[in-house]
């Protein structure tokens, strides 16, 4: 796939940036380069290669999922200007 100088004008306007016209040629080479680089990682085939998470074999170090803190909800919601059934009031924003 390759694009054209009007590609790159749409473009640019959909994502609300300037491009300057001397400077859109070289954004056009930089996008068609990217773009020929996904057409080649396209090509190959990776059928029976199973996903890796990482690129090197590593093992994580997990922790024990343990609770550390206390409830403090009581608390926090002492302050709050209004609380109801647990959970914080506020007012309406939207109509």
């Amino acid at each position: 796939m390759s694009l054209t100088p009007d590609d790159v004008r749409r473009l640019a306007r959909l994502a609300r940036i300037a491009i300057e016209p001397a400077e859109s040629r070289a954004v056009l080479e930089r996008l068609n380069a990217v773009l020929g680089l996904v057409d080649q990682m396209r090509a190959v085939d990776t059928r029976g290669i199973e996903p890796m998470a990482h690129a090197l074999d590593l093992v994580q170090r997990l922790r024990a999922d343990e609770v550390r803190e206390t409830d403090q909800r009581a608390l926090y919601q002492s302050v709050a200007p209004a609380v109801e059934e647990g959970l914080y009031l506020v007012p309406k924003v939207i109509e």
